[in-house]
């Protein structure tokens, strides 16, 4: 008999974390959604107390996807304030910190588990006018890699996703001439859509994967450079 998996998806009100729940359950999960409006759970990624309360209220989760993140502001590093630099960090960083040090522990003593964290090309490359989201990206990648090595003899495997510009609400604020000058970026000419990147979490979620971890995987239309 097989037992039904849980995942606990981040940012699962809208966007990538919402496709990638979808996503999920196709592939016969029981999938919670976390976010501050629009999702199964309402709760702030930020707020270690409120995510220690909703892990324990869940109960075991399987499968952790660490999706919610802010873009924060477009604007060049010298016009930065560190009050937008933490804004960013505690909710890209410390958020998808708060999220794994609840919900891991658990993976560990059951001997399973998979956690996918959301990075960006950004957080590889550094796009112009986003040193913010650029930096807190960079910042998820180390993190996942990091933890990939700790916990690579525990059966909880780590792994984190860099896409290019997805067409997802996080970027209807960003400026068209930020859009465009990323679209320009994408050998194939175009953005991607947010069920392509789900397939990725769907396979980094599941026993199909079993000797990766701590890896990162571009998804980026042929941006991707190293």
């Amino acid at each position: 008999m097989t037992t039904t998996r849980t995942a606990l998806v981040t940012g699962g009100g809208s966007g990538l974390g919402a496709a990638t729940a979808e996503r999920l359950r196709a592939e016969g999960l029981t999938v919670i959604t976390l976010d501050l409006n629009g999702a199964d759970v309402t709760a702030d990624v930020t707020d270690e107390e409120a995510v220690q309360q909703v892990a324990k209220e869940i109960g075991p989760v399987d499968v952790l996807v660490n999706s919610a993140g802010i873009v924060g502001p477009n604007e060049p590093l010298l016009e930065t304030t560190v009050a937008e630099w933490r804004r960013v960090l505690d909710v890209n960083v410390i958020g998808t910190v708060n999220m794994m040090r609840a919900c891991v522990p658990g993976m560990v003593d059951r001997g399973w588990g998979r956690v996918v964290n959301f990075a960006s090309m950004a957080g590889k490359d550094g796009n112009p006018n986003l040193s913010i989201y650029s930096a807190s990206k960079a910042a998820v990648i180390g993190l996942s890699k990091s933890a990939g090595k700790e916990l690579a003899t525990t059966g909880v495997l780590v792994n984190v996703i860099a896409p290019a510009v997805i067409a997802t609400p996080m970027n209807d604020t960003t400026s068209p001439e930020v859009l465009a000058h990323l679209t320009s970026l994408i050998p194939m000419k175009r953005i991607g859509r947010p069920e392509e990147v789900a397939e990725l979490v769907a396979f980094l979620c599941s026993e199909r994967v079993s000797f990766s971890t701590g890896a990162v995987y571009d998804i980026s239309g042929g941006r991707a450079t190293y």
